[in-house]
């Protein structure tokens, strides 16, 4: 008997485009905690197929993920939060099918995707957020599972900038000026949407059990911000200012050449299996 099922189904639609998820379900009637996923891509890129070794990892070891895709890109923000915060009602109530315990729920995702979790956790009764309808359920979770994300898109789009103009810059850096620009559209509404800066704005929001799981080295995520006070890198000032504002939150390396293996994959069974009992 196999250790888990895979099942592509559109959860969303608007108009004729339908936006799809793809729910992996442990073998046995459950309901199983559930991990809801969001895909990285600089919110312009990625999409279900990034996220298949999570998904059969968690399965495997009686977890339900369901990863989610969402508009992006020249969508432009906030509907990308909105079609989210709609997947996590969504997967309460349609718990049955996916094996889902709807009072077990956590979320998360990797880089650009653990910015839109954290921000989707911070804010679950946004009404832009809270937009589409959907009775039965709210968007709120148990917990946030962080991996590598951009937890500050101001930052890292003046940092993308700099680094640019480098005689050699780096990879990352090059066009993702242009990616930020498409979907953000202008610097306040990278502020506005921004999960450390939310923090420092004393802005009242939900903070559930958090993890930030963080490469070294990793220049795309693990940098200084030169316009903040803070002597740290982002992870280290975002962790800061979430205990601050009374959250619980942990940060954990690992070497960045081991991303999206069993080193980064394990941590968040573990995390599962700790915060959403």
């Amino acid at each position: 008997m196999p250790q888990f099922t895979t099942e592509d189904l559109c959860y969303l639609r608007h108009g004729d485009r339908q936006i799809m998820a793809r729910a992996f379900k442990p073998a046995g009637d459950g309901p199983f905690a559930t991990f809801i996923d969001l895909h990285g891509g600089a919110w312009n890129n990625g999409d279900l197929n990034d996220r298949t070794g999570l998904g059969e990892y968690l399965a495997a070891r009686g977890y339900t993920m369901v990863t989610l895709n969402f508009r992006h890109g020249a969508d432009g923000y906030p509907t990308t939060l909105a079609d989210i915060n709609y997947g996590i009602r969504w997967v309460k109530t349609h718990a049955r099918e996916l094996k889902a315990d709807p009072a077990r729920i956590a979320i998360g995702g990797a880089s650009s995707g653990g910015h839109l979790a954290m921000l989707a956790a911070m804010r679950p009764n946004d009404p832009r957020y809270a937009a589409i309808p959907l009775s039965g359920a709210d968007a709120s979770v148990k917990g946030v599972f962080m991996q590598w994300p951009v937890i500050n898109p101001l930052s890292r789009y003046r940092n993308a900038i700099r680094r640019s103009a480098e005689p050699n810059p780096p990879q990352f850096s090059i066009g993702m000026k242009e990616k930020h620009d498409t979907y953000w559209h202008t610097e306040a509404e990278m502020a506005e949407g921004n999960p450390m800066l939310i923090l420092e704005r004393g802005e009242k929001v939900v903070l559930p059990p958090a993890v930030w799981l963080q490469g070294r080295p990793d220049e795309v995520h693990d940098y200084h911000d030169p316009d903040s006070s803070f002597p740290g890198n982002e992870p280290e000032r975002f962790v800061s200012n979430y205990r601050k504002a009374g959250g619980e939150i942990e940060i954990a390396y690992f070497d960045n050449a081991k991303r999206n293996t069993e080193v980064t994959h394990q941590p968040v069974a573990d995390f599962m299996a700790k915060h959403i009992r």
